[in-house]
């Protein structure tokens, strides 16, 4: 078996076992496993609105995995980019509705604003972690907080105590009536575009760039990486700005794309929290995230279907998803296993 083959079987294995398991706590709920997997196949894949709303509902997930993805590859856990992904939603929510532009301007600066918006976001722990060895989990997920009650305020001042920002002007809109349509009507917009060029973007910055180099080498020993002369302080605090820059395009895709606003939220939206299964899931790597993103978009979308039509309840339906993931995830578990198996059979 060669490592060829090994590299194909293990994601299809692995995705194989998630399903049988998840089979099984259908069957052992009371529930037709194989209904709840035509659901979940139809809630996708079903027809031309189920691709488009899958599509829509990948994009976010690719930002928010480039940029959990980008801080892993520096070294560093950004596990802020949740509230990244809340202030970037609002800026583009802000300047889709404060400015009267054409859409050639409006678009780009709405755009421009959100990256700002989660990359100021993200040189907050950057520096505390630069200057102060401050522990950048700690404090990206308290910014997560205070990221969600800030912008909560915001809205209300903006929309004079109300608890929603008005439509956003059509000149500052990612949405699209020929992907409308292509899609029998689905929320589908040029967002899932946005991701894909970033994907490029952030495959560019690492791999081609000297920036990328040194900021891998941070990664993998900051000591290491000081002592040939490079600059690890502001390496850290580049990481963490461009990774909020990326959350923060996420929710302009939010803003800009399916909702056209933003509204008071008593909870995060779990986007940002998912970017890190997402960025796990693809190894860190930019194609990789788009795989990642694809499975995770898809069976998000694709899991509302089966309450309905299977009668499967939401609750199952997680543990289903997450069981797939979980074995998706676990395939470096079937590597060793097919990679001990090869070993035999070559001693053989």
């Amino acid at each position: 078996m060669s490592n060829r083959i090994i590299n194909i079987l293990v994601p299809i294995i692995s995705i194989i076992l998630g399903l049988l398991v998840g089979a099984a706590v259908m069957w052992f709920s009371g529930y037709d496993p194989v209904a709840g997997y035509i659901a979940l196949w139809n809630g996708i894949f079903g027809d031309m609105y189920s691709i488009g709303e899958t599509i829509r509902q990948i994009s976010p997930y690719i930002l928010a995995g480039l940029a959990v993805a980008f801080a892993f590859r520096s070294g560093l856990f950004n596990i802020g980019v949740e509230g990244q992904l809340i202030v970037g939603w609002f800026a583009a929510a802000y300047v889709g509705v404060a400015f009267e532009l054409p859409k050639i301007i409006h678009l780009p600066l709405a755009l421009i604003a959100a990256a700002l918006a989660g990359a100021l976001w993200g040189l907050i722990p950057g520096i505390l972690k630069a200057t102060l060895q401050v522990h950048e989990v700690i404090v990206t997920i308290m910014m997560n907080y205070i990221a969600l009650h800030t912008v909560n305020a915001l809205i209300k001042a903006v929309s004079d105590g109300g608890y929603k920002t008005e439509k956003i002007h059509q000149t500052a809109s990612l949405r699209s009536d020929f992907l409308s349509n292509l899609t029998d009507f689905s929320t589908l917009h040029y967002g899932i575009f946005v991701g894909l060029a970033m994907v490029v973007v952030m495959w560019f910055i690492l791999e081609k760039t000297k920036t990328g180099f040194e900021l891998k080498s941070v990664g993998f020993n900051d000591h290491a990486s000081q002592y040939a002369g490079m600059n690890v302080k502001k390496n850290i605090i580049l990481s963490m700005v461009v990774s909020g820059a990326f959350a923060g395009l996420g929710g302009a895709m939010e803003a800009l794309g399916t909702f056209g606003n933003m509204v008071s939220r008593s909870g995060f939206t779990g986007i940002g929290f998912d970017g890190i299964a997402v960025a796990l899931l693809g190894a860190n790597t930019p194609l990789g995230v788009i795989f990642g993103a694809s499975l995770f978009g898809s069976l998000k979308y694709g899991a509302g279907n089966m309450p309905n039509e299977a009668g499967v309840p939401v609750e199952i339906v997680s543990i289903v998803i997450a069981l797939i993931i979980f074995f998706v995830a676990s395939g470096y578990i079937i590597r060793v296993l097919l990679s001990k198996m090869k070993k035999k059979k070559e001693a053989k």
